[in-house]
């Protein structure tokens, strides 16, 4: 075949392709996958993977809380992540010994509920005389002049994290403070419902409304918000200041907000966008190369088997029967159960090992016609070799329906590897769509209304089909009448 006709064979190509509207809207969708899974580390944060198993680097995001955007569709607002830095914050020394650290926190109007917790990290401490080590009081100042107490005397040594909302001593603070406003007496820590305490959420009586004569129950399950101006107040006392240095330059105080980010949360805090990014290059890449191959292999097994014939071609097609009758995904369930888990680079290779059967049986349908062509005989009148009339003349005529086949195995084998991921035995080191539905799964995320935990990644997997098929679909409208002439 001269270059002159694959470069006008090419060139009709195209301009038929163009007249193809699903086949240019498959292929923008597919440019834009491209786009964003080649720019992940760069739109998202480098080396994902390896954050995305510690539940540590999580920490200072809030859990379960839905996208920042769902503000819009609902008129009980949820407040977004804030955060302070230390130059952020004003800090002062009425003394030697004490320092005042003051973060201004707005809890705007029309906004439900307040900060899922606080967060306070990044105090430096230095201690040569443990025995005097510094302390921290911490307080909240309320619009309506109240002031919580949320934590005395508390220790404070190198790396101290202080997380109002997860920590039962704080949250044991809050209740006797509610019962000391609504009902006007003091209880000790023993009096306190320790269920009340596990399960309820604390921090929102914190920004909620309280007054005498209120029932505390109400106020913790049906608070109601007192928007306005508040001010967390950390009092640190310092009894030696010559032996024990407390820096203030790390200081950070994160308000965990009620929404984040683009596609919000799950249960560890993670951000469920830079999840769905990186997945989409694990789709692509297990999608593309498992396509790829399968057909590669199909292909030429099917001429093989079609050109060599006799007994050959019925050996060739009884080993092609006994693949198929194979059910491959309770093998690959089986497989996946005994190793634990999978490496992706094993579940292409299982996934090629059960997808090239079909492509086999077509090509050699197709290539039983071909090898009957008058310029096939007139190769082996010339002493050409099965391997050289397979590969030059048979093959290239089947290439048009390996594109069209390309692209529509492609969604089958997305789904494979987000089935074997949501049943819990995909590959670990890896972030895919089919982990973070499995996640989710574990979670009860669907019976809890967590929907931006479940639709974006299942919504994902079929955009990457979506897009093969009308690509897939295009080729072969374009390219398989031109095989039917053959």
């Amino acid at each position: 075949m001269r270059w002159v006709d694959v470069k006008e064979g090419f060139k009709e190509f195209l301009e038929e392709f163009k007249r193809e509207k699903t086949g240019i809207a498959g292929v923008i969708l597919l440019i834009i996958l491209v786009l964003v899974a080649l720019t992940a580390p760069y739109t998202t944060m480098p080396n994902l993977p390896e954050k995305w198993r510690s539940s540590a680097y999580w920490e200072d995001n809030p859990k379960n809380v839905p996208p920042s955007w769902y503000n819009m569709f609902t008129s009980q607002k949820l407040v977004p992540q804030e955060v302070y830095y230390a130059n952020d914050l004003k800090i002062s020394h009425p003394s030697d010994t004490v320092t005042i650290i003051e973060a201004d926190y707005q809890f705007p109007d029309g906004y439900y509920l307040g900060p899922q917790g606080i967060i306070i990290r990044g105090l430096n401490v230095t201690l040569n005389a443990p025995s005097q080590a510094p302390t921290m009081d911490i307080y909240l100042l309320r619009p309506d002049g109240k002031t919580v107490p949320l934590l005395t005397n508390k220790q404070l040594s190198s790396g101290t994290t202080i997380s109002i909302g997860r920590d039962s001593t704080i949250s044991t603070n809050i209740y006797i403070w509610l019962v000391n406003v609504t009902e006007g007496r003091e209880i000790t820590m023993f009096e306190v419902p320790l269920e009340t305490i596990l399960i309820s959420d604390m921090v929102a009586p914190m920004f909620a409304k309280v007054e005498p004569g209120m029932n505390v129950t109400d106020i913790i399950g049906n608070p109601q918000p007192l928007n306005g101006q508040y001010k967390l107040i950390l009092k640190i006392n310092n009894p030696a200041p010559k032996y024990n240095q407390v820096v203030y330059d790390n200081l950070k105080v994160t308000f965990l907000g009620r929404s984040y980010g683009t596609m919000g949360t799950d249960y560890l805090g993670r951000d469920l966008w830079a999840g769905i990014i990186w997945g989409s290059r694990v789709s692509l890449v297990i999608g593309i190369l498992v396509s790829v191959l399968s057909t590669v292999i199909g292909l030429i097994y099917g001429v093989t088997s079609a050109y060599l014939g006799g007994n050959a071609d019925e050996f060739m097609m009884r080993i092609n029967e006994i693949f198929a009758s194979i059910p491959s995904l309770p093998i690959l369930i089986l497989i996946g159960a005994t190793l634990g888990h999978i490496t992706l680079m094993f579940i292409v290779l299982l996934l090629v090992i059960f997808g090239w059967m079909g492509i086999a049986r077509i090509a050699r349908s197709m290539a039983l016609q071909i090898k009957e062509q008058t310029y096939i005989e007139a190769a082996k009148a010339l002493g050409a070799g099965n391997g050289r009339i397979i590969f030059k003349h048979i093959l290239p005529q089947l290439l048009p329906y390996a594109f069209a086949v390309i692209a529509l195995s492609v969604p089958g084998a997305v789904i494979a590897e987000a089935s074997l991921s949501f049943l819990g035995i995909g590959d670990p080191s890896a972030v895919t769509w089919g982990q973070i539905l499995n996640a989710a799964q574990a979670q009860s995320a669907t019976t809890k209304g967590y929907w931006w935990w479940v639709l974006p990644p299942g919504l994902g997997i079929a955009v990457v089909g979506l897009t093969f098929v009308l690509i897939g679909t295009a080729l072969d409208k374009i390219l398989n009448p031109r095989l039917r002439r053959l």
